[in-house]
């Protein structure tokens, strides 16, 4: 985890959840339609303040490497654990001063054996917009590159979530959002945000999904309605997560 999120609502939804005024950073037209299958090397919407303390939301690259993990042939990281993002020499520098959010309506994992993996997608009770924690090397003034994406931070998943995997993304209220992002938090701090203020497991719901999903190109919104156990028990298609 996490490997597939959804973002089908309005930009401006979002932003009003988190309180922002939409005035305030405008609203870009035609940049990027909803999707309800977003994967990694996509660019959905990310939510920070870099520039000038202000609100912003730019559609930012999924998956981040820095040039010296390149220059190693090291993977294009997707997820920072927390155990390791505010310490570690690959995510440190982003934890510091590349703090964002994810806005999100849910995201997806799978379970069971490879060729009959099953799929399921976790949102909130309520239906709420979401809020998942994000490290970044985006900036304005930079050029587009594998060193300005982003990464999901995710925890270990605990009470039912476990069912699902064993890792979760750090979900956040508005209110802590908000202060994840904000520049002037210690690094230490943003930490024990991270670890203690995550939305609990009975924040969410987290139900069957058609097997359509395993497919990227697939992006309707079926994708995320519940299908019975027994449709689901006859799923043979393999993920392409």
């Amino acid at each position: 985890m996490c490997g597939r999120i959804t973002q089908h609502r309005d930009q401006l939804a979002y932003a009003r959840e988190m309180g922002w005024q939409a005035d305030d950073f405008g609203r870009q037209e035609g940049r990027r339609a909803p999707s309800w299958n977003v994967a990694p090397g996509t660019s959905p919407w990310l939510m920070h303040r870099f520039e000038d303390d202000r609100e912003h939301m730019d559609t930012v690259s999924w998956g981040y490497r820095p040039s010296w993990a390149a220059e190693k042939k090291i993977p294009i990281a997707i997820n920072a654990r927390i155990e390791k993002a505010a310490t570690g020499p690959y995510f440190r520098p982003l934890w510091k001063k590349g703090r964002a959010i994810v806005p999100a309506d849910g995201w997806y994992e799978w379970t069971g054996e490879k060729g009959r993996k099953q799929p399921w997608y976790i949102r909130r009770k309520d239906d709420r917009p979401m809020f998942l924690a994000a490290i970044t090397g985006y900036r304005a003034d930079k050029e587009p590159g594998e060193n300005t994406g982003f990464v999901i931070v995710t925890a270990a998943a605990d009470g039912g979530l476990i069912d699902v995997h064993d890792r979760r993304p750090v979900v956040f209220s508005p209110e802590d959002a908000a202060l994840w992002m904000d520049n002037s938090l210690p690094s230490e701090q943003a930490e024990h945000l991270a670890r203690a203020m995550a939305l609990p497991p009975e924040a969410f719901d987290w139900y069957r999904v058609s097997t359509d999903v395993n497919r990227v190109g697939n992006n309707s919104a079926h994708l995320i309605e519940p299908i019975a156990a027994q449709d689901a028990d006859e799923a043979t298609e393999d993920e392409d997560e």
